[in-house]
């Protein structure tokens, strides 16, 4: 991966006088890039990650297994695609194992996300089963521990 996205990937807050001292770049360079991977939809969107407890944000979320069955001349991507333009999925991607997307949808309280699985998501022809698991609490959130770091609770063991 190019320097300038890992950096980036890794924090996206950074400015681009900070990212060309540290790639040894000049600041045009730098914004030049950017704008160039934005136009080439490598760049996708920024986004924060919030505690959102703290945030006072009260969401439901829930990872959803689906079965689908694949398409003629489409296989499974016209159908995951129309998935994914719900406004209430979050993620959807194509898996190896038991079941075929993983569907993270998120709604303001259990019943928005029941009822999503219920009346838009299993009732599209070729959906043939969900399974629906609520998240309950986030220790960890793309790459982020939610608590942040802790000390070591234990005594160090000395010889």
């Amino acid at each position: 991966m190019d320097a300038l996205l890992k950096l980036l990937h890794e924090n996206a807050a950074l400015k681009p006088a900070q990212l060309a001292a540290m790639l040894n770049l000049s600041e045009a360079e730098v914004a030049a890039k950017i704008k160039e991977y934005e136009a080439d939809r490598v760049i996708l969107g920024y986004r924060a990650i919030l505690h959102e407890e703290r945030a006072g944000v009260d969401t439901v979320r829930a990872v959803i297994e689906v079965k689908i069955t694949p398409e003629r001349e489409g296989g499974f991507n016209r159908l995951a695609e129309r998935i994914a333009k719900y406004g209430e999925v979050r993620s959807c991607h194509l898996m190896s194992g038991g079941y075929d997307l993983l569907v993270i949808v998120e709604g303001r309280n259990l019943r928005e996300v029941a009822t999503f699985v219920s009346e838009k998501l299993a009732t599209i022809s070729g959906v043939l089963s969900t399974a629906t698991h609520f998240m309950l609490k986030p220790y960890k959130e793309q790459g982020v521990l939610m608590a942040g770091e802790r000390q070591e609770e234990r005594l160090a063991v000395t010889p």
